[in-house]
């Protein structure tokens, strides 16, 4: 009787009514442990309800329950939560319950947090949580895909769902262009609006790590460019993507030279990209027309060249910035040339840029630019940046 009482207590917590299920964290942590103490049948039917019912991690409020089932000597979970690993003051090592081999992990996070995570199994095997079915590409390059933990109270942006009905902007297939000043050759895209005037220049962001902010599973800038000028929330707007890889070994990667404030970079962008884009495609010409975009090391060149002197940018987009790598900038940002510049940056709260972007926040509200900067409690990844790409062009090309 005493098993059947558990049991009934512990799949409340998961499978009640809306009412039941709401019960507070405190009685499903309190409660969850006596799994142990079931026999194999009642326990393995219990595992599978949980299971189902696509409850893992079990999330309520601002309390969190990883699990994990498998034999193994360790289990934790390594993510944006810790740094993946840089932050040793998380506890991500995983406890298993007593005659089982289930592990789990409790944390605590903000509402409206989402999160990138990985359970890594013997301290050598990394996996995606075969018991989680959202998922969020990350990384350099061609991206992987990690977990994704949402909080309750955290919503996708619905601009980054495709839509049958709306306009399709072209996209043209990889151009090339041999640089003299870098002395090889980059990759290009361009997406031009599907509905643009026959007359006039468009405005225009240029976009570093580009093949990341157009791919799907990334940044999905084509489809929120095309969401957002069709509901007419932003002017139409040409787009530049410029890839870092290079052509012939796309395992290589030059974003880390490439885009430390390089001063050969920002002679090949003006002297080179700017006249090359501007000959071949109805797009404005003067830095008040102009947009860079970037994260991470991006964000930095965005930066970078937007207070330069003789910036070519009047409007720079700059998400989770490595400022780190190039204290200078802060130096570089105190005094922009030009007094219309329009800035918007955002960060990261959970092991992001935070600490970097609140010094740079103080920096630009010292100065005449437009300033707009925003936070989210997230980490280092496409998931965050992806969700804010829509705020950044509003921002710049909103319709008034």
């Amino acid at each position: 009787m005493k098993r059947l009482i558990r049991l009934g207590v512990f799949s409340a917590c998961f499978f009640g009514t809306p009412t039941g299920f709401a019960q507070e964290y405190s009685e499903f942590a309190s409660t969850f442990q006596q799994i142990q103490s079931l026999d194999s049948t009642t326990r393995a039917n219990t595992w599978s309800k949980l299971t189902d019912s696509q409850h893992v991690p079990f999330v309520r409020h601002d309390s969190v329950v990883f699990f994990f089932k498998g034999d193994a000597r360790s289990v934790s979970w390594m993510g944006d939560f810790n740094g993946w690993g840089y932050d040793k003051k998380f506890d991500n090592k995983g406890k298993r319950i007593a005659n089982t081999n289930i592990w789990y992990l409790k944390a605590s996070f903000p509402r409206n947090a989402r999160l990138d995570y990985k359970i890594l199994i013997n301290d050598t095997d990394w996996m995606i949580d075969p018991l989680n079915p959202h998922q969020q590409w990350s990384g350099v390059g061609g991206g992987s895909p990690n977990s994704e933990l949402r909080m309750p109270e955290w919503k996708e942006d619905p601009v980054l769902a495709p839509r049958p009905e709306v306009p399709k902007g072209s996209i043209t297939t990889d151009l090339l262009f041999t640089s003299k000043v870098l002395g090889y050759q980059i990759t290009y895209n361009v997406y031009l609006p599907a509905r643009h005037p026959s007359t006039g220049k468009l405005p225009v962001i240029y976009v570093t790590d580009g093949y990341e902010y157009m791919h799907p599973k990334m940044g999905n800038m084509l489809t929120i460019l095309d969401n957002l000028i069709a509901d007419k929330k932003i002017k139409p707007v040409a787009a530049v993507f410029i890839d870092h890889r290079e052509p012939i070994n796309r395992a290589n990667n030059k974003r880390m030279t490439e885009l430390a404030m390089n001063p050969r970079y920002a002679e090949f962008i003006a002297h080179e990209f700017l006249p090359l884009i501007e000959k071949n495609y109805p797009v404005e010409t003067t830095p008040n027309g102009r947009a860079i975009l970037g994260t991470s090391m991006g964000g930095l060149t965005a930066a970078y060249l937007a207070f330069s002197q003789n910036a070519q940018f009047g409007m720079a987009g700059i998400q989770s910035p490595a400022f780190w790598t190039k204290p200078q900038i802060y130096e570089l940002c105190k005094n922009p040339e030009n007094p219309t510049l329009k800035v918007f940056m955002s960060t990261g709260t959970l092991n992001d840029t935070f600490r970097e972007t609140e010094k740079m926040k103080e920096i630009l509200s010292a100065t005449a630019c437009q300033f707009e900067y925003k936070q989210v409690n997230e980490g280092h990844s496409w998931g965050n940046w992806r969700n804010l790409i829509d705020d950044v062009l509003v921002s710049f090309f909103g319709v008034k």
